[in-house]
């Protein structure tokens, strides 16, 4: 019916499209929701001129709509990254609601795209107990992004092995920080 508003699809899976291209950004967003039933969370532009698309649903409907966004990426496509169940700190570190303070070690992890980071930073909070309590891509940043995880030394350093081979040559550094001062906590996550 005219006017009634679609219902928000969130699941269990989570898609990436990062392109080389704004104006074909746009294309791949328009293509990819006329696929299939996704709810796109966030869609956005970053230097050097990237654009983003970010969305979830349903695992098949998902993988269906991020079929017709590479298509439609064709050679503009930087990177993507599809995760059918990704892990439940993933969103709320994307949403910048964690915080660092008062843990025993921290990591930081850097890649050259958003696409990456998301990979890595999945991987890692799979690996060990640890919180992810921040995850920035592209804006900002010159089109890199980066994670930052916290809790106990051991957990960190098996986190940060587990995200720096999920970054496999997409990894630009990645650094422990051992009982961070307080003011440098606040500041990093």
């Amino acid at each position: 019916m005219a006017g009634e508003v679609e219902p928000v699809r969130t699941g269990p899976a989570l898609g990436l499209i990062e392109t080389a291209s704004i104006a074909r950004g746009h294309v791949v967003l328009d293509a990819l929701v006329k696929r299939a039933p996704v709810t796109v969370l966030d869609a956005w532009t970053a230097s050097p001129g990237k654009h983003l698309v970010l969305f979830a649903g349903e695992v098949a409907e998902v993988e269906e709509s991020m079929g017709a966004g590479l298509a439609a990426a064709a050679e503009h496509l930087l990177d993507h990254v599809l995760l059918p169940n990704p892990h439940a700190q993933v969103l709320p570190a994307v949403a910048g609601e964690a915080s660092a303070a008062g843990e025993d070690s921290l990591a930081v992890l850097e890649t050259a795209a958003a696409s990456t980071a998301i990979r890595a930073a999945d991987a890692a909070v799979k690996a060990a107990e640890v919180r992810l309590v921040e995850l920035r891509l592209a804006t900002g940043l010159g089109g890199k992004a980066y994670f930052v995880l916290a809790g106990e030394q051991h957990h960190i350093e098996a986190a940060l092995e587990a995200g720096i081979e999920a970054a496999g040559a997409g990894l630009v550094g990645a650094e422990v920080i051992n009982n961070p001062h307080p003011d440098a906590a606040d500041r990093i996550g």
